[in-house]
């Protein structure tokens, strides 16, 4: 096809996407499943964690929430990087202070050092997410937009999935601490492989115009199957500037307070399932290895609600679908929280938790990537999942004090539920025409 220089945003968007596109995307998923799996690196370990330190229940949720909280700091900061210096660049730094704090956390011997150390890895897992999230909505043509971001997303359970399976075979025969070498292993691996193969976004180049931004369009259109283009087309006037600050000014403030505000507020119920799973079962008289087969099936629940809400997604309006799976993740984390009589019964409640709280999330990146611009995608996506990500570090926080007061898992599950019942009412107010 043409690349003429006045239609490379219009081809980008209609023609059929490439098999190196294709293979883009897929890499953005597995980044995805490396951050499904670090992040709850710290979830499977927990049980060991808390029985060599002697770790109650309050003090193991703050260090549950360590890497929420550098991970929210990540997103606004490094997602905001990569509207200035390019998606692919801070990528590749984000692998690499995962892969070190990983690393890192092998070597812990304190609550102080660990919760530091993940605090670190937050930084790079959150600005990951932010990246990755705008890189696809990037690649792909408009009409699989919405599919592309929540395959990416689906990667998330996927990581988790698979890591934690491999996590609990290392936890029969060893400690906590594999889990982290293990995690820091298959982080570093992807390191040359990201450099390799993942392209840099036509859409960031033709907007920020960095030095030899005509070469580096016509590389990558030769490299998508399309004629390279004699002239970049003139820049959009119109588009807002790539700061920070654009983003609560008149025009896309109210888009981004009520993506934040459902970001924060269903994330909490989100964190809560799969950071408290793992200790919830073991308190239940199983062994750490059983309750890390419930949290794998809490993401497998999440990954089925992921593939099918983008399958969905073709047909019906993102919106609708996200609102319906917040309202259902309502329900099905107030019924898990009346607990089960089998570990079986446990799995399948989680299970089906899983699959709409991870719906409900999946569905908002597609949102958060069709609601902002590209001058102000990865600062807009950061924004959203950053500030958002306080939502994430409450939950664990705010359920460990409340299991601290005396409250039983009926009482907690039904609070933390409610942050789910919030996001769908701030989704609804959300104008049709961003969405």
């Amino acid at each position: 096809m043409t690349g003429d220089s006045a239609d490379i945003k219009r081809l980008m968007d209609e023609a059929p996407m490439s098999r190196a596109q294709l293979a883009a995307i897929v890499l953005c998923v597995l980044l995805n499943a490396l951050d499904g799996f670090d992040v709850l690196a710290i979830s499977f370990a927990s049980p060991g964690i808390a029985a060599e330190w002697g770790v109650d229940r309050a003090a193991l949720g703050i260090i549950l929430s360590m890497e929420l909280i550098g991970m929210a700091v990540g997103s606004v900061l490094l997602g905001s990087l990569a509207d200035r210096i390019g998606r692919r660049p801070t990528i590749l730094f984000c692998l690499i202070v995962m892969t070190a704090g990983m690393l890192a956390a092998t070597q812990a011997s304190s609550i102080q050092s660990l919760s530091a150390i993940r605090l670190f890895t937050g930084l790079g897992i959150g600005g990951m997410l932010a990246c990755t999230n705008a890189m696809v909505a990037e690649l792909a043509n408009a009409r699989a937009r919405s599919l592309a971001v929540s395959i990416m997303a689906a990667g998330y359970p996927v990581g988790a999935i698979l890591g934690g399976s491999i996590a609990s075979m290392l936890l029969v025969g060893g400690d906590w601490r594999d889990v982290f070498l293990f995690g820091a292993i298959a982080t570093g691996i992807f390191l040359p492989l990201t450099f390799l193969l993942l392209p840099e976004s036509i859409g960031f180049l033709l907007q920020r115009r960095p030095a030899r931004a005509l070469d580096r369009v016509n590389q990558l259109l030769t490299r998508f199957g399309h004629q390279p283009a004699t002239t970049l087309p003139p820049p959009d006037e119109s588009a807002p500037r790539p700061a920070m600050r654009t983003l609560f000014e008149q025009g896309l403030a109210r888009t981004t307070l009520l993506l934040t505000a459902a970001y924060f507020a269903h994330i909490m119920t989100f964190y809560f399932i799969l950071k408290w799973v793992p200790k919830i079962v073991v308190d239940m008289g199983y062994a750490a290895s059983a309750a890390g087969g419930v949290l794998v099936w809490a993401n497998v629940g999440g990954l089925a609600g992921a593939l099918l809400l983008g399958l969905l997604s073709w047909r019906i309006r993102i919106r609708t679908l996200v609102i319906a799976a917040m309202l259902l993740s309502t329900v099905m984390v107030t019924v898990f929280g009346q607990g089960q009589s089998s570990l079986a019964g446990l799995a399948l409640i989680a299970a089906a938790a899983g699959f709409f709280t991870n719906a409900g999330v999946v569905g908002l990146y597609a949102i958060t990537a069709q609601s902002f611009p590209t001058a102000v995608r990865g600062a807009g996506t950061g924004i959203v999942i950053g500030i958002g990500r306080g939502g994430a570090a409450l939950g664990p926080i705010i359920a460990g004090f409340l299991f601290s007061l005396g409250f039983g898992l009926s009482l907690v599950a039904m609070a933390m539920a409610a942050g789910s019942l919030i996001a769908a009412a701030a989704l609804s107010a959300l104008r049709p025409n961003r969405s």
